[in-house]
């Protein structure tokens, strides 16, 4: 690969994805959608008769840099990850977690069945039924920041349905990622007799992840306690987030992004874990990230949607929705909650971001998911991060207090002479 191949389109997707970026977020819209939006638009390069932007070459290059881009997402992800809240987390946020993963999971598979396979489910192969249970794997992941805030605006993210929801999301982020690494380690070996090995490989993965992670926070202690708040720590904790991917990866066969996301379970509660994630998210989001997002767009085919993956993109979409407002709702209506309250609990989960991006990348990667599905992803995205804090708001409207009205100006009268 000739370097000079890559210096123009990462200039292009640099600048492009950062203007849409900041007028996706001006639309209240995640970030990552603009970038998204930006890689279409300059996917369209491609099809110019002889152009030389978006070669071969630069596209091996961008996917390299998209690879780092999603890695250290995932890094990140983990060390946003609060593992005090576990110790509090009651029963009734394990169960809306649980409902709230096996819902989507479950539509999702029905979708791609019915839809893909024609409904002859007896008849999939091993490979067809983890691509099926692969499309329910991509619904599962949740990201609730867009509802955080929007809680957080109506003065309701300290209610029992805010901690609800936050403590559910930080268990359905670590279940959606065990499987994802499940169902493509299962894919890789192939055969039934190896689904056991490759569960076997994955606690032994997490084992040795959690042993070494222990040593690894000792010596990350000792060394932000006689150098605080200097650029060693960060550097280290890159190079401890590539090991784990290499060897998650390489030596036990779970996913690279995997490893990624434990490094960062492991770093996080650390004193400088703040600081650590700042400084990863700046060296990410100024190269990395923006390649990744904008290289999902770029290599987006729309060309492989026919009516069949049409119809089976919309149904995901709303197997997507449907699963998490019946799952999680469903799950906090049957530990005890309101009916309306169930309700937000399942509208709250109900939005998604990078995690089901990251995902479904995966997937695509992995040849487990047809690429033409993730334009759906980014319709799903933008469907429940424009829904969910109407509804949310909408479901509290009686129960908010009404808007102060602007003080009344009253003219001063002039004493009389």
């Amino acid at each position: 690969m000739n370097v000079d191949e890559l210096l123009l389109p990462l200039a292009l997707i640099l600048v492009v994805a950062k203007l849409f970026s900041i007028l996706g977020k001006k639309l209240g819209l995640p970030q990552v959608v603009g970038m998204i939006v930006a890689g279409i638009l300059l996917g369209l390069i491609r099809y110019i008769p002889g152009q030389n932007v978006f070669t071969s070459s630069a596209m091996e290059g961008l996917s390299f840099l998209a690879k780092i881009g999603v890695i250290l997402i995932m890094f990140s992800a983990g060390l946003d990850t609060d593992l005090k809240q576990f110790k509090k987390i009651g029963v009734p946020s394990v169960v809306i977690t649980l409902l709230g993963v096996a819902f989507p999971l479950l539509f999702g598979f029905l979708a791609a069945g019915g839809m893909l396979f024609g409904g002859k489910f007896s008849a999939l192969s091993q490979s067809d039924l983890i691509s099926c249970l692969f499309y329910g794997t991509i619904l599962a992941a949740t990201s609730v920041s867009i509802t955080v805030a929007a809680l957080k605006e109506l003065g309701k993210l300290n209610t029992k349905v805010g901690m609800s929801i936050i403590a559910a999301a930080i268990i359905d982020d670590v279940i959606g990622i065990v499987l994802l690494s499940l169902f493509i380690s299962i894919d890789a070996t192939g055969g039934a007799g190896d689904i056991g090995r490759s569960i076997g490989m994955m606690i032994a993965f997490f084992a040795a992840a959690v042993a070494v992670g222990l040593l690894i926070r000792l010596a990350m202690k000792y060394i932000s306690k006689r150098f605080p708040h200097t650029r060693r720590i960060p550097i280290l904790s890159f190079a401890v987030c590539f090991f784990y991917a290499y060897a998650a990866e390489k030596w036990f066969g779970v996913a690279d992004i995997t490893g990624a996301y434990v490094a960062g379970l492991m770093l996080s509660g650390l004193h400088e874990a703040e600081y650590v994630d700042r400084k990863i998210e700046i060296s990410n989001y100024m190269i990395f990230a923006p390649v990744f997002f904008a290289n999902i767009g770029i290599t987006s085919n729309f060309d492989s949607i026919n009516a069949q993956m049409a119809g089976f993109g919309v149904l995901f979409v709303l197997a997507g929705m449907a699963g998490k407002v019946i799952g999680c709702g469903g799950g906090a209506l049957l530990c005890g909650y309101g009916l309306k309250d169930s309700l937000r609990v399942g509208i709250g989960m109900m939005v998604r971001a990078e995690v089901v991006l990251v995902c479904a990348q995966r997937g695509v990667d992995s040849g487990l998911v047809d690429p033409a599905i993730m334009p759906f992803v980014l319709i799903l995205i933008i469907a429940t991060t424009l829904l969910t804090p109407l509804l949310l708001k909408f479901s509290y409207r009686k129960e908010l207090p009404p808007p102060e009205l602007p003080p009344t100006y009253v003219r001063e009268e002039k004493p009389a002479a």
